[in-house]
């Protein structure tokens, strides 16, 4: 083989080892970061004490597989740690109290209405 055609196929494959410099999307590397995502979002979830339910409708979007998987593992470590649950404090946390105060002022009032 000719020194030049050598040298034109290292590059060639220099050129494709760059391809997510050109933008070009690798499916295996999103499927995975989307998994770690999900596992992260599970151990977040059971680390704030929140139930696998709570957390599958909290985040539709993440794959309830890896979310589980995630749930499972905080949950283990949790409990090989002795680790407390966190309290959540974000606005999830602010919406659930508000609805749930809300539902009780309106039934609050729904009494009152009958008497």
């Amino acid at each position: 083989m000719p020194t030049y055609l050598k040298v034109l196929l290292s590059l060639s494959l220099l050129n494709l080892t760059a391809c997510e410099r050109l933008g070009i999307p690798d499916p295996a590397k999103e499927a995975a970061i989307l998994e770690a995502d999900a596992r992260a979002t599970g151990s977040a979830c059971r680390h704030a004490g929140r139930g696998i339910e709570d957390c599958y409708a909290l985040n539709p979007q993440a794959a309830r597989a890896a979310v589980y998987a995630g749930w499972k593992e905080m949950n283990d470590y949790m409990r090989e740690n002795n680790i407390a649950e966190i309290k959540p404090t974000g606005d999830a946390a602010a919406s659930a109290a508000s609805e749930g105060e809300a539902s009780a002022s309106a039934s609050a009032s729904a009494s009152a209405s009958a008497h």
